[in-house]
């Protein structure tokens, strides 16, 4: 079995046990917002305005690895709404039909970049400088289970070095592992989306803003068999509104269109 498979079954089998959690702590008047690792700051603060002009309604938080989510939800993991960082793990909910296709928006999009400690020497003009030797290791998410990862393995392997950079792989469990991988300065470079860089800047520095081979797009959309329908739509149309998506600008996330 390989690194990656294992990886995966482990992440899956993690997502049965928050599976069993969210069940716990989901109250039966809260709206289950389940969202990518790489918008927590963004999420958080959605929901408090999202709180406040829907008195009476509370909105539960599950944030993580895309494709992990959808898995939780798959395996009946209560939720209302799901936001992925790529289409593909929407796709893959769509197919397994636990989301409501209609209700399918492209709400945000967002860079990938090339990040490095905040105290490193090391300054790559181009993608090829990973594969210098005195380059050890470097973090991204595993393309097996995480959006960002599959963006950088797309622009890893359009710029001919993906085999030599993944070598080095430190295989984060989501964006925001990778972030931190770097923030502690255990790599040399890691790959995270733009909005992630941004919330440490006194730990990491961008080194380069990498081209992807699909736009870096977030859809959501409405869980099939929602307890709180009207709720569900509500915030996908206040994500969608003039208000949300001011709050996401203020966390570096730019309109899907």
């Amino acid at each position: 079995m390989t690194f990656a498979r294992r990886f995966l079954k482990h992440a899956l089998c993690v997502a049965s046990a928050v599976s069993v959690a969210i069940s716990a702590n989901a109250r039966a008047d809260e709206l289950v917002v389940s969202a990518a690792a790489s918008l927590t700051n963004a999420f958080k603060a959605v929901s408090e305005v999202f709180e406040q002009q829907h008195p009476g309604t509370k909105v539960l938080l599950n944030f993580g690895a895309s494709d992990v989510l959808m898995q939780q939800i798959v395996k009946g993991a209560p939720a209302d709404v799901f936001a992925s960082a790529d289409q593909k793990a929407m796709d893959n909910a769509a197919a397994e039909k636990v989301i409501v296709p209609a209700t399918r928006r492209d709400f945000a999009a967002n860079s990938l970049v090339l990040i490095v400690p905040a105290d490193s020497h090391f300054a790559p003009a181009a993608l090829n400088d990973l594969t210098a030797a005195n380059v050890k290791r470097i973090a991204f998410g595993d393309p097996a289970s995480v959006p960002v990862g599959r963006y950088t393995q797309g622009a890893l392997q359009a710029a001919g070095v993906w085999d030599a950079v993944s070598a080095k792989a430190v295989l984060a469990s989501n964006v925001r592992q990778s972030l931190d991988y770097v923030a502690r300065g255990e790599v040399d470079a890691g790959f995270v989306f733009g909005t992630d860089a941004a919330i440490m800047p006194g730990k990491v520095k961008v080194a380069l803003s990498v081209p992807t081979q699909t736009p870096v797009t977030y859809p959501i959309a409405q869980v099939e068999g929602s307890r709180h329908a009207a709720d569900a739509q509500a915030f996908i149309d206040f994500v969608l509104s003039p208000a949300g998506q001011s709050v996401l600008a203020k966390y570096g996330f730019r309109p899907a269109h």
